[in-house]
């Protein structure tokens, strides 16, 4: 972005860390602080990089715990044709979000439908 306002003639001036890019001196000073933000970037992510594969080594997975079991699974595709539950109503009877059944329930549109899924059609000959 600075770069783009110089090419147009116009300067950066940041008051705080006194540093004005209409100078030689500046813009260098500046220049050596995007070089050192984007070390210190690299570093981050690198060091990120090595503890994960760290812990996935010693038996770790990170993120959060699917709540979406093959229990839950299992009752919500069993819920899901009666045309009496919404799928939000089922999704809170079973302490889950309707996102979830969405994500792990590929035709769940299907099933609300009362139609067979395309998995479970027998082959047409």
């Amino acid at each position: 972005m600075v770069a783009e306002l110089r090419e147009r003639g116009i300067g950066f001036t940041s008051l705080h860390e006194n540093l004005d890019t209409t100078t030689p001196g500046g813009r260098l000073v500046f220049h050596v602080f995007a070089a050192l933000a984007e070390f210190i970037r690299e570093l981050i992510v690198i060091g990120t990089n090595e503890g994960l594969a760290a812990a996935r080594e010693r038996g770790r997975v990170g993120g959060r715990p699917s709540v979406a079991t093959e229990e839950v699974i299992r009752a919500a595709r069993d819920l899901l044709p009666d045309p009496g539950r919404s799928i939000t109503s089922i999704a809170k009877l079973l302490g889950v979000s309707p996102g979830t059944l969405y994500n792990h329930i590929p035709d769940l549109r299907e099933l609300r439908a009362g139609a067979v899924p395309r998995q479970l059609e027998a082959p047409t000959r």
